[in-house]
């Protein structure tokens, strides 16, 4: 499976493979990429280890690209799909690609048993932060709590 994603992203879209539904969409645009390296640059000395962008491998066989999953410890796959959960998802809201970021990210990553989801979308602001108990409508910037004990600057 990963080899086809891999093949495809070749070609130009990225494409995901969630829940047995293959989604795809264009790469990122320069206002995306701003916000994921300035959230990424945040990142406080927890210990955590933040990634970009690469493909995560999940419990179900789902593989996805968050554009940040933060893991409290090095992932084993360097050269991979990463099959360790991270404990946080962060997904910048894609023009054109609302509902996957949204509304189908969120809740496939909560479903697989990643703690906390924050989605941002940077021309509204509008910062989502998701657990399995509740969910809070917030706006950057703003600092959230991790279950895993990092704080995420958004």
């Amino acid at each position: 499976m990963l080899e086809t994603l891999l093949k495809a992203d070749e070609l130009g879209p990225r494409l995901e493979w969630v829940g047995g539904l293959p989604l795809w969409e264009a790469h990122p645009t320069y206002r995306h990429q701003k916000a994921v390296d300035r959230i990424r640059k945040g990142e406080g000395a927890c210990g955590c280890i933040h990634v970009a962008n690469v493909y995560v491998r999940f419990p179900d066989g789902s593989y996805t690209r968050p554009d940040i999953a933060i893991f409290c410890r090095e992932p084993e796959e360097l050269d991979k799909a990463i099959a360790l959960l991270p404990k946080a998802m962060v997904e910048v809201v894609g023009r054109g690609y609302e509902a996957k970021d949204l509304e189908i990210a969120p809740r496939f990553y909560l479903s697989q048993g990643v703690k906390d989801v924050v989605v941002f979308d940077p021309p509204t602001l509008l910062v989502l932060h998701l657990r399995q108990d509740r969910a809070e409508r917030l706006v950057s910037p703003v600092e959230i709590p991790l279950l895993c004990g990092c704080t995420l600057t958004v």
